[in-house]
């Protein structure tokens, strides 16, 4: 299944770091969706994205937008990262790469690894239709969050 802008958001459901399950369809009731797909939780340009959203969230929420971190980590492994970087939104553990296949955004490979997700970004309107889209294949790039924000501004 290709994500495409214009198209319906697939629908997941995943835990948190806080071993909660979160729901896709659940957080669009009422807001506009940023899924941002990392690889690795304590890696560095990983710390530095999550830092980033962290340090700028306000300008997401101005926007009506909630963020979702999600990577193949853990959820044990994403309590201590979003504890010891004091995280203010929520990270989704794809332990099982499930929707990261869906989504089109996993690594055959990333340093030896197999099934690593790839950095991308999502903005999921609150009518499940994919608003934007980015999979970059340099995990040393980051997101073009003006875009992001500039697109959430015009929903």
């Amino acid at each position: 299944m290709s994500i495409e802008v214009g198209k319906k958001a697939p629908d997941f459901t995943l835990k948190s770091e806080s071993g909660e399950e979160i729901t896709l369809s659940e957080e669009l009731k009422n807001t506009n969706v940023v899924l941002l797909f990392f690889p690795l939780a304590f890696s560095g340009v990983c710390t530095k994205e999550m830092c980033y959203t962290r340090d700028h969230l306000e300008q997401f929420n101005n926007v009506n937008a909630k963020i979702l971190g999600i990577s193949v980590d853990s959820f044990f492994t994403l309590k201590e990262f979003k504890k010891v970087h004091e995280l203010n939104f929520n990270l989704l553990s794809d332990f099982n790469k499930e929707v990261s296949k869906t989504y089109e955004t996993i690594y055959n490979e990333f340093f030896g690894m197999h099934g690593v997700s790839k950095r991308s970004a999502f903005v999921i309107g609150k009518d499940g239709m994919v608003r934007y889209q980015e999979v970059l294949e340099d995990a040393g790039e980051q997101p073009d969050f003006d875009t992001i924000t500039k697109t959430l501004s015009e929903l």
